[in-house]
């Protein structure tokens, strides 16, 4: 046995295998192998690398060997396809522990949850829809911390996001003015971004077949112009309605007229990097960072102070799912 193959059948057998061709460049100090705790995606490129050695370099390999190290490929392969996968990132555990807050707070006080509510007046068993909405959230909420669930929690949530966008709220720059339409848009596309990218991680070989495009990296590309978009807009509406922005700022920061156009200028900027890919991660995280900001040192300060207003609940509950799905596009970068 020549040292190629028995390099190539220890390493298979140890549960490794060739690098992918990102891997590389970007792991060369870890030496010809690299070992199989990796995501699954890595793994399956480093055996498809591994198979492509073989049809590259066929005399390389006597035929006896050349079974073995199939058989062993085929093995490693099944069991990556069916390893479950767990808690991918902060951003995913949060996101999903939102989303089961948020369900749970519909069920109880669907007015309180703007990702959901409302559904046009005029849309037949209304209450149903919301109380529907919340079912969703909750029930993908708590998919998505199950390993095997993952995948159908993301698939779930995802379709429920678009097809909300689709009939409840785009139908809202018909009837209402193009700002007021906006608001009720932007938000729950920053959420189907977050969803979309958690779906593209979690895709299976299912989704990869009949859901190509979606579940690739076109897919989180999309998803990620989509969030751009929702920064755009919330940059765009600092100015717009600066009056209000002005309100919410804490009486102890001074210069509030410089933070409401300061806070509107670093959303648009990160919108505009998001899109172009220029700075793009730093713009990501920065964004989710102001949102952080957002919620600690406005929302959450006048919740706690005793607040009962519906309108600045239902506002704190909405920053709270908007930084978690911040988060989840931020670790995408990572």
């Amino acid at each position: 046995m020549c040292p190629q193959e028995a390099a190539t059948l220890k390493s298979l057998e140890n549960g490794y295998t060739y690098p992918g061709p990102h891997q590389a460049s970007t792991n060369s100090n870890r030496g010809p192998f690299v070992p199989i705790a990796m995501h699954k995606p890595d793994l399956l490129s480093g055996l498809s690398c591994t198979a492509l050695l073989m049809s590259t370099q066929p005399t390389a390999f006597r035929p006896q060997t050349a079974r073995r190290v199939r058989r062993i490929s085929f093995k490693l392969k099944h069991h990556v396809e069916h390893m479950p996968m767990r808690i991918a990132s902060i951003g995913h555990a949060i996101f999903a522990v939102t989303m089961i807050g948020l369900g749970a707070v519909g069920l109880l006080h669907p007015d309180f949850v703007p990702l959901w509510n409302p559904v046009p007046t005029g849309v037949p068993a209304r209450e149903l829809f919301i109380y529907f909405g919340a079912l969703i959230s909750l029930t993908a909420g708590i998919g998505l911390l199950v390993p095997r669930m993952a995948a159908i929690a993301a698939r779930l949530l995802l379709a429920t996001l678009f097809l909300w966008l689709l009939l409840f709220r785009l139908p809202n720059f018909l009837r209402e003015p193009a700002f007021a339409a906006c608001w009720s848009v932007f938000p729950l596309t920053l959420m189907l971004a977050a969803t979309w990218v958690l779906y593209v991680r979690f895709a299976v070989d299912w989704d990869r077949k009949y859901f190509r495009f979606v579940s690739s990296n076109d897919g989180l590309r999309i998803a990620r112009i989509l969030y751009g978009l929702c920064l755009i807009f919330f940059g765009v509406a600092h100015f717009v309605d600066v009056k209000d922005t002005v309100s919410l700022i804490p009486h102890w920061l001074p210069g509030h007229l410089f933070w409401a156009y300061f806070t509107g200028g670093a959303f648009i900027a990160a919108g505009i990097a998001t899109l172009i890919g220029f700075c793009a991660r730093l713009a990501v995280a920065l964004s989710a960072f102001q949102l952080a900001l957002f919620l600690f040192v406005v929302w959450i300060p006048i919740v706690a102070a005793g607040s009962k207003d519906p309108f600045q609940l239902s506002e704190t509950i909405l920053n709270t799912a908007l930084l978690a799905g911040a988060w989840v596009v931020a670790d995408s970068y990572w």
